[in-house]
């Protein structure tokens, strides 16, 4: 009876190929065993052994020029590698179980960019008679809100949160999106910055919608980044967001 495999035996052991174990022959890393009387070489249990021990170290991120030192080591020193080479492989599954969530994410849309609680008042915004376009609008805002003044963004979406259950609140909301289709000289422009800034200043929780992001950091600029992202200038919009405001200032409320 013949001792040890042969070559293709000993490559299919390891899970490894032909081409690989003779790579490792050539590397250094595992001795080619003698051949036989056949002129064939067998590969006994240490060979197999090894060969196991390399293709598992490679898999695991252990460059092959560092394979062979290692396992010729001392028992300490090879443990202590090993634990190097668990530590190194458990931060790489943190990092790709992290792109594979972000993966999922992004098939998820709102929920890439927003929390849930956004996205859930997104998601109920048709019910309240709101058109895509208020949809987009709000979100282009929420998304801007959140990017500009993150430390503002969860007071911003309670007070939103909040207003929604007021019907007022959402009929003058929704009279906003009209104004898209109106001349910047439309009357209702100047009646609907006037109803808006009685029902703010009556409701000073809803005002903070309009405010509550403009103290916080570098206001100005990012306020208007927020407030103003849909107007242009010269528009039946523009008009209606300066009339507002001039409202609410003319009533002691501070707006950039």
């Amino acid at each position: 009876m013949t001792d040890g495999v042969t070559i293709g035996q000993a490559a299919a052991f390891a899970d490894i190929t032909i081409k690989t174990v003779r790579h490792y022959h050539k590397l250094g890393l595992v001795d080619e065993p003698a051949r036989d009387s056949s002129g064939y070489r067998r590969y006994g249990s240490a060979e197999l052994s090894r060969l196991v021990q390399i293709r598992t170290l490679a898999a695991a991120g252990v460059p092959l020029a560092d394979v062979g030192p290692l396992l010729d080591s001392d028992a300490t020193t090879f443990a202590d590698a090993l634990a190097d080479v668990e530590r190194h492989l458990t931060e790489r599954i943190a990092e790709l179980t992290a792109r594979r969530d972000m993966l999922r994410r992004l098939g998820s849309g709102d929920r890439t960019l927003l929390p849930e609680r956004a996205v859930a008042m997104l998601e109920g915004m048709p019910t309240l008679g709101f058109t895509p376009y208020d949809v987009r609008t709000a979100r282009e805002s929420f998304v801007l809100a959140k990017a500009l003044v993150p430390e503002g963004f969860d007071g911003f979406l309670t007070d939103i949160e909040h207003a929604l259950r007021d019907p007022r609140f959402v009929e003058l909301t929704r009279r906003t999106a009209e104004v898209a289709g109106w001349e910047p000289d439309d009357p209702r422009v100047a009646e609907l910055a006037t109803d808006m800034a009685e029902h703010y200043l009556a409701n000073p929780a809803q005002l903070r919608i309009v405010t509550g992001l403009q103290a916080r950091t570098e206001t100005t600029t990012r306020y208007r980044l927020v407030a103003h992202h849909r107007e242009q200038r010269e528009s039946a919009a523009a008009r209606l967001t300066a009339l507002l405001e001039a409202k609410l200032r003319a009533a002691g409320i501070d707006i950039p």
